[in-house]
């Protein structure tokens, strides 16, 4: 693709590429634009980004437009496709840039062009009578975008404050080909179908309420699928010699601070008063975790020590942000930190990364991995900093991992290693994360006893498995469609008597079940058979299990299968082996 680039010269990108797809989908939300202003003169703009999988543009409208309207303006954005537009980059002073900004009633870009320095030089993009205020890049001209589709609409703060006012969303989605397109949408349509919200419901996992948004509710199968993965998570970490603990929720101010949480995160952290000194609720465990280091004298022979948290932290989100499972405002993180010397860092990373992989494997993820460095508003020193991302460097070179390099998305205390899973439909997420940190041990004056007998700042690993459990369990339940293999399904057997004269049976059906470890229930309805198998199989047991006057008769179970439909007679205990072993592997 021919892209003009942010300095205005041209360049080559292939669409698979994310730059390339960002200028292509960029580019569409142009024409987007271009194609209301021609259908609605009087509208103002805001702004319009490329965003994973699409783009979005916000609008201010004189009166509401509806979804209904999607199809004029698609139509409008061909005319303009076809018309194949030159996309022309050029740059104004702040003062010409904002008079022509008042000249077009553009009162958003004109807030932004004051929000910029007195000296800046400010770049616009022309295609035919359409003028946008914008960084870049861009395709070089309309005609490149083949395929796109507006997807949906939505209200959303000018600048993300519920101060300002709402404005109307259109988002859209744009490839080069139809058939790129039309895979995509197929691929929204099955996500449709697996919306953890709407699972969550059916199967009875958990609820969100009016009364605490952003707070889930779990309801008893969902503390079951939750439990589960936490058990699983304590095997393994027990395993790797992690030593689990648990830490106060509220910690007072001044922890806050020493951690410098209180300068970079303030915004994002809840807070209460307690005997007039300032306390906020947890966003995070790492500062705990380094009181609970420095409660003891620590040696060289402690080292690596490898701590564990299964930690409730809460965080304020805005509420236009919040979705699910997946966008929560309390959350339980699967955290670790480990403290390290110099010469332990690439094998502790090692480990975390073959602890992730094993992880992930377990669930049939596939993933890919970041490699993300030192951001703006860090802290530290140079010297920390490049020892820290060249340590993350060589644990991922002499693993042979392959990553890419997310410049300047590190957090702002130490760069970090981020694993990107795919679920079952192609769709990523970002849930492992290894953050190597020189700064907190140095802020909370951490130290061990080194073989020589001075004392010795240890350096720390913070890293997470699951990232959010309550995150997880969303993309669970998309990643299997609610499906779950029989070791996460909160119930695994479904006893279904033919009638009420085969309960006695059936009971002890159950009851063998239940010895066994086997996670069961009855359907002891007056319903007929079929509607029973059909509500199991709406709750999509792994195995229902028919029980009639042939299999009391027998000392059998007629077993059918969620996925396989009818396997037939067997026997009561070799069915309960079976499942036993399923369960195990």
């Amino acid at each position: 693709m021919d892209i003009i680039l942010k300095n205005g010269k041209r360049g080559e990108q292939q669409f698979e590429e994310k730059e390339g797809a960002a200028a292509f989908r960029h580019t569409t939300s142009h024409i987007l634009a271009q194609a209301v202003k021609r259908l609605y003169p009087e509208v103002k703009l805001a702004i319009g980004p490329a965003i994973d999988d699409g783009f979005y543009y916000d609008f201010e409208f004189s009166s509401p437009i509806s979804s209904e309207d999607f199809a004029a303006i698609e139509k409008e954005m061909k005319k303009i496709v076809k018309e194949r537009l030159a996309l022309e980059r050029f740059t104004l002073s702040r003062e010409d840039a904002l008079a022509l900004m008042k000249e077009r009633n553009e009162a958003y870009k004109v807030e932004l062009i004051k929000d910029l320095p007195e000296d800046a030089v400010i770049s616009f993009y022309k295609q035919g009578d359409f003028v946008d205020l914008c960084a870049g890049p861009h395709l070089a001209n309309t005609g490149y975008v083949k395929a796109f589709k507006l997807t949906s609409l939505a209200g959303a703060y000018w600048r993300g404050s519920e101060k300002n006012k709402m404005l109307t969303r259109i988002y859209g989605t744009s490839f080069p080909d139809k058939d790129q397109l039309a895979a995509y949408l197929t691929r929204m349509e099955e996500a449709k179908k697996r919306d953890h919200r709407k699972l969550g419901k059916e199967l009875g996992l958990f609820t969100l309420m009016e009364e605490g948004p952003g707070f889930p509710f779990f309801l008893p199968k969902g503390m079951i699928l939750k439990n589960t993965l936490v058990d699983y998570w304590r095997r393994l970490h027990e395993r790797e010699g992690y030593q689990e603990i648990s830490t106060p929720i509220l910690l007072n101010r001044k922890l806050w601070e020493t951690s410098g949480h209180w300068d970079h995160y303030r915004e994002n952290m809840y807070t209460t008063t307690i005997d007039d000194e300032e306390f906020a609720v947890k966003p995070m465990n790492c500062p705990g975790g380094m009181l609970v280091y420095k409660s003891q004298p620590r040696s060289y022979r402690d080292l690596p020590l490898r701590v564990g948290e299964l930690g409730l932290v809460h965080r304020h989100e805005k509420s236009g942000q919040l979705h699910g499972l997946m966008r929560v405002r309390c959350f339980t993180q699967d955290d670790a930190h480990i403290f390290m010397t110099k010469e332990q860092i690439t094998g502790e990373i090692k480990g975390v990364m073959r602890l992730i992989h094993e992880v992930y494997g377990r669930f049939g993820f596939s993933y890919h991995v970041e490699l993300s460095t030192r951001p703006e508003n860090s802290i530290g020193s140079d010297e920390d900093w490049e020892l820290a991302t060249e340590g993350l460097r060589r644990a991922l070179d002499e693993t042979g991992t392959v990553y890419v390099v997310n410049e300047g998305d590190g957090a702002f205390y130490g760069p970090k290693i981020d694993f990107h899973l795919e679920d079952s439909i192609g769709r990523t997420w970002q849930c492992g994360t290894i953050q190597l940190d020189f700064q907190l041990p140095q802020r909370f004056g951490a130290e061990y006893m080194g073989a020589d007998g001075e004392k010795h700042r240890p350096i720390m690993i913070h890293r997470v498995v699951f990232g959010s459990i309550e995150r997880f369990i969303g993309i669970l339940i998309e990643h299997y469609a609610g499906k779950f293999p029989v070791w996460l399904a909160p119930v695994q057997v479904k006893v279904l008597p033919i009638s009420e004269k085969f309960f006695a049976y059936a009971g002890k059906v159950l009851e063998a079940l239940k010895e066994a470890g086997i996670r069961c229930e009855m359907d002891n309805r007056d319903e007929k058979i079929g509607y029973k198998i059909r509500s199991a199989q709406m709750e999509k047991v792994p195995y229902m299990l028919i029980i009639g006057q042939k299999e009391e008769e027998g000392g059998t179970v007629s077993v059918r299968s969620r996925d396989e439909g009818d396997l037939g007679s067997r026997e009561l205990e070799s069915f309960v082996q079976k499942v036993v072993v399923e369960a195990k592997e």
